[in-house]
C-alpha cells in the first residue's frame, strides 16, 4: 500500500492487487460490503495515521475505491468534523462509495493476471451459456505487460446477461480503467491474442 496526502484533510492510498492477495480478499468482496473489506479499510485508516500522521478519531470519514488499469486500486479517504461532536463509537462509522463498471458504459476492459484465469472464465461461460457473442458488438483478448485484457465495446445495454456477465467476471479478472488514452496503448502496444469470432467459436465448442 502507498499512502499520499493530497491535502490536510484528503489523502489517497494506491492498493495492490497483492495487497489484496495478502488480505485473502478478492475483487469482488473487495467492491462489496463484506466484513472482510470492512475490516480492510479500518486497518487501512490505523495505517494511514501511522504512517502520514492522518488521525481519524472524532472525524467524519468518506472512503472513495475504483480500480485502475494494471489491477491496481485507488482509494481516496476524506475527513471532515461534525457540527456536534459526539461520543465515539469502538468502530468508526464510515460511508464508503466504490465504483464498479455498470451497463451504462459503452466500453469495459477486464485485468487477467494470467492465462490460466482467462480460460478458466471461458470454461464458465461455456458451462453455463453464458451468451458472451451478444454482449458488445466488439470484443477483444489484448496480451500487453505480461497480463491479459479482455475488452468489450459497444456494448448493448439492453441485454438481460449484462449483470450475469459482471456478476461473474469478477470471480476471475479485475474491472480496470477503459480511458482513451489506455485503450489506445492497448490497440498500439498489445498483442491481439483472440477476438470476437474466436470467442464466440471457443462457447459454441462442446
Amino acid at each position: 500500500m502507498r499512502f499520499e496526502k493530497i491535502n490536510e484533510n484528503k489523502i489517497r492510498i494506491t492498493l495492490s492487487h497483492q495487497d489484496l492477495e495478502a488480505k485473502h480478499i478478492d475483487f469482488h468482496s473487495f467492491m462489496s460490503s463484506s466484513l472482510d473489506s470492512q475490516d480492510l479499510f479500518f486497518d487501512m485508516l490505523d495505517e494511514a495515521e501511522k504512517q502520514i500522521g492522518f488521525v481519524t478519531k472524532d472525524y467524519r470519514i468518506r472512503i472513495e475505491a475504483f480500480a485502475i488499469s494494471e489491477g491496481d486500486f485507488i482509494v481516496t479517504i476524506t475527513r471532515s468534523l461534525p457540527e456536534v461532536i459526539e461520543k465515539v463509537p469502538l468502530k468508526k462509522k464510515v460511508k464508503i462509495k466504490r465504483k464498479s463498471p455498470s451497463p451504462d458504459n459503452s466500453t469495459v476492459v477486464y485485468y487477467f493476471s494470467n492465462l490460466d484465469d482467462l480460460f478458466s472464465f471461458m470454461e464458465y461461460a461455456k458451462q453455463f451459456r453464458l451468451p458472451l457473442e451478444r454482449l458488445a458488438k466488439s470484443m477483444f483478448v489484448y496480451e500487453y505487460k505480461n497480463a491479459f485484457y479482455f475488452v468489450l465495446d459497444g456494448i448493448f445495454i439492453e441485454d438481460n446477461s449484462l449483470k450475469i456477465f459482471f456478476t461473474a467476471i469478477t470471480e476471475f479478472a479485475s474491472h480496470v480503467s477503459c480511458s482513451p488514452l489506455f485503450l489506445s496503448k492497448l490497440a498500439e502496444c498489445g498483442k491481439v491474442l483472440i477476438k470476437k469470432a474466436g470467442i464466440k467459436k471457443y462457447i459454441k465448442n462442446k
